[in-house]
């Protein structure tokens, strides 16, 4: 997903009026200190230096901007109802058995009792299996460390949703 030069999509989404870049920003991401400092480094050169900029809005982010970007997203295995994005991104989770639904369904909760937050992870390409290791494994972290691990999974996700957001014609 790196590219050196300004894609069609790019050059619409620098040519957007504040109001409907921020709107796209927000639905990446739904940090509105993340948005607002994508939206002050426009125009992007290349999806690189879009990626970039993300990458360096993410490192600064509080943790209340955390918690406002982690508010954006569904439990994994419950997609937001009518969101193609979430049903995109969570996919691995979509054919899983029931049992191993119900089991994400209580890891779910067991996490976000512990965190406060829900369990987040960059779903795309991951299987529900993947994914049910991933909270066992995560849900044993200190809230810093976890804290850090969000932060990380919302840079790929958001990246991702950048990608898409520039890449579309």
């Amino acid at each position: 997903m790196t590219s050196t030069s300004a894609s069609p999509g790019l050059a619409r989404f620098n040519a957007l009026e504040e109001h409907a870049a921020y709107a796209a920003l927000h639905e990446a991401c739904a940090s509105a200190t993340w948005a607002k400092r994508l939206l002050a480094a426009r125009p992007y050169a290349t999806a690189d230096d879009l990626f970039a900029a993300s990458d360096a809005a993410m490192a600064e982010l509080t943790t209340a901007d955390l918690d406002e970007a982690m508010a954006g997203h569904p439990p994994i295995g419950r997609p937001k109802e009518g969101d193609p994005t979430s049903a995109r991104e969570q996919a691995g989770m979509a054919g899983a058995a029931d049992e191993l639904k119900a089991e994400m369904l209580e890891l779910n909760l067991a996490y976000q009792e512990r965190f406060g937050h829900v369990f987040l992870i960059c779903a795309t390409g991951r299987t529900g299996e993947q994914m049910r290791d991933a909270v066992k494994e995560r849900i044993g972290n200190s809230p810093e460390q976890e804290r850090e691990i969000v932060r990380t999974e919302l840079g790929k996700i958001n990246r991702i949703r950048l990608a898409r957001l520039v890449e579309e014609d």
